[in-house]
């Protein structure tokens, strides 16, 4: 693995999660000159994050040694992509600039797979900016980081099967979790549960994460306190309950991330993630999409995808095609979890109260944005959008809470240094990075 790579290779993979690692090392054979991008410290994605305190599963510890052990792959860890560059050939696929700690430049490449994963939905309710709050992953990410929760006692709230896995990282991490309020109702869970003897492994994993804390039909009405989390106010069907603790994790589900692919020029498929086809190709010639980014489902079916768009990049269009079966199974536990846990949004959109902040960079409140129109006029009246994260946070929020459909960027991505575009050549935008 370096830390600098060539201005030009075969195949540009964008994400070293497990579909980045798969497609890696599917198209690793073919002796393609590949480069991973991945803005993390090490490879793994979220799902298989390094950490003090963790002991990495077998299938993750395989992938980055196969990763190591290819002269022909380059991991660049500690890397993201800033913007679109100038295409040096004709054939190529589009030109990304890259930016790490020390310099920016532009990556060409003939061929690019998108493995940009997925980011929690966090909706606001009252309290949610009070320290102490994160998102159900965010929760897990940070315990993984070394954070320490022992004696804490912790509440978890939001909707989906990444609850339960937060729960178990906290408590084996030492914490109290008081509560796991589920917003989907127990008929719902029982039908998922059942269903769960198709896929051996979940139903063998799943009795491990329950327990007594569990609630179902229930989500967060606020959290308490003055300078850091002191309670948390909880709905369970038409009662509310109290409960004081240290932290508050939710999550309501996960979003594709696909700011990427749009701003290349990708459409959007079922569940907003970036279609493709039977070979995991984009609408954009040239350009693949693999896991989460093109509809959250599962690391087992990132696996599939990258391993799929790995071989159809390099030309193995037959080894592709021979993974259908495992991808059509891995896209029927997806399609389990889209109808068991749905997002009751009518519930969760009447949360905020005026001067709840829905856009946290910006601190603008939900009172100021209902009285816009859409996004684009919620931007120019109210910068809503335009701090630090560009929109991931609230522009995911407004969709649920107003229904609007956040634009895609059209030339950066995200915040880069003067340097870096300077490096980098071309023209790549005449807009500000914070004003994508």
């Amino acid at each position: 693995m370096t830390t600098t790579a060539p201005a030009r290779c075969d195949l540009l993979i964008i994400g070293a999660g497990p579909a980045g690692m798969a497609a890696a090392l599917a198209a690793a054979e073919s002796g393609m000159r590949i480069v991973v991008v991945d803005d993390n410290p090490a490879p793994g994605g979220q799902i298989w994050r390094n950490g003090p305190g963790v002991q990495l599963p077998p299938l993750a510890r395989q992938h980055r040694e196969g990763l190591a052990r290819h002269a022909n792959i380059e991991v660049l860890s500690g890397t993201r992509v800033v913007g679109l560059g100038d295409r040096a050939n004709t054939g190529d696929a589009a030109a990304l600039i890259l930016e790490n700690a020390t310099r920016g430049w532009t990556q060409h490449a003939s061929r690019l797979i998108l493995c940009t994963g997925a980011r929690e939905l966090l909706l606001p309710f009252p309290g949610w900016t009070l320290p102490g709050v994160t998102g159900a992953g965010g929760l897990q990410a940070l315990i993984k980081a070394g954070l320490d929760v022992r004696g804490q006692r912790i509440v978890i709230a939001g909707t989906g099967p990444l609850l339960l896995a937060a729960a178990s990282t906290a408590r084996k991490a030492g914490a109290q979790v008081l509560r796991v309020a589920e917003h989907t109702s127990w008929g719902a869970l029982a039908a998922f549960a059942a269903q769960l003897v198709r896929w051996p492994a979940k139903a063998w994993q799943a009795p491990t994460l329950l327990r007594p804390s569990l609630r179902a039909n229930a989500h967060v009405l606020e959290a308490l306190g003055n300078t850091q989390v002191e309670a948390v106010r909880l709905q369970r069907g038409s009662r509310t309950e109290q409960l004081e603790c240290e932290r508050i994790a939710c999550g309501f589900g996960l979003v594709p991330n696909t700011h990427l692919g749009q701003m290349l020029g990708c459409t959007l498929g079922e569940r907003h993630g970036l279609q493709v086809d039977a070979g995991m190709r984009t609408t954009v010639p040239g350009i693949y999409a693999a896991g989460e980014c093109t509809g959250f489902g599962g690391s087992e079916r990132a696996l599939v995808q990258g391993a799929m768009a790995g071989h159809a990049a390099a030309g193995e269009a037959d080894a592709a095609q021979a993974l259908q079966n495992q991808l059509a199974r891995w896209n029927a536990f997806a399609d389990a979890l889209h109808r068991h846990f749905p997002l009751r949004a009518e519930t969760l959109a009447a949360l905020p109260r005026p001067d709840t902040f829905v856009c946290r960079c910006e601190d603008v409140a939900h009172g100021v944005l209902r009285q816009r129109s859409n996004w684009i006029d919620a931007k120019l009246h109210t910068r809503c959008g335009m701090g630090a994260c560009q929109g991931r946070i609230c522009g995911a929020a407004a969709q649920v809470l107003y229904g609007w459909t956040p634009q895609p960027a059209r030339h950066l991505l995200s915040p880069a240094r003067i340097a870096t575009l300077a490096d980098a050549g071309g023209k790549p935008s005449h807009e500000s990075a914070t004003q994508t």
